[in-house]
């Protein structure tokens, strides 16, 4: 319900009607057989609209469906390494690396330490700068890695810079 008086209408069709009473606006919109809808409350004085309610809140209601449907999660795939990795198993899973990014997805690299390995952080990060040279075209670094998070050293990488 709409209390103050007077109001800035707006018909249907969009144009300009004018500052009327708000008791000739709801004449004007019932006799059309629309509602009249408050469409700017802090404005002075109030913009109305003639409307249909309904129909306004299902191209509403519509309209946040369709931004829903659009909105995607990042999915995030993790590939685990260790400090020492062999040439064949490093490359194995940087082309594991390489399909996921491809596929659109992010790609967590785990460094993941055991007992001794843990006196030598630097092995670990030799792996992930070797693995940030590889794919140097083909990535943006989302999170490079940082100080060792328990027993792991991480690092996030998105598809980046596309060369065909």
């Amino acid at each position: 319900m709409i209390r103050l008086s007077p109001v800035r209408l707006v018909d249907a069709d969009g144009s300009q009607v004018g500052i009327v009473p708000v008791e000739e606006a709801m004449a004007l919109a019932r006799t059309r057989g629309l509602d009249l809808v408050e469409v700017a409350p802090t404005a002075r004085p109030i913009v109305c609209k003639i409307m249909d309610w309904g129909k306004y809140r299902y191209e509403m209601e519509k309209k946040a469906r369709q931004a829903r449907r659009k909105e995607h999660q990042i999915e995030v795939k993790e590939v685990k390494f260790r400090p020492g990795v062999a040439d064949h198993d490093f490359h194995t899973k940087l082309s594991m690396v390489k399909r996921f990014l491809q596929q659109g997805k992010h790609v967590k690299v785990t460094i993941m330490f055991r007992r001794r390995e843990m006196r030598r952080p630097e092995n670990g990060y030799e792996v992930l700068e070797r693995i940030k040279e590889e794919l140097a075209e083909i990535i943006r670094l989302e999170r490079d890695a940082g100080p060792l998070e328990g027993r792991d050293l991480t690092m996030v990488l998105a598809p980046g810079r596309k060369t065909a």
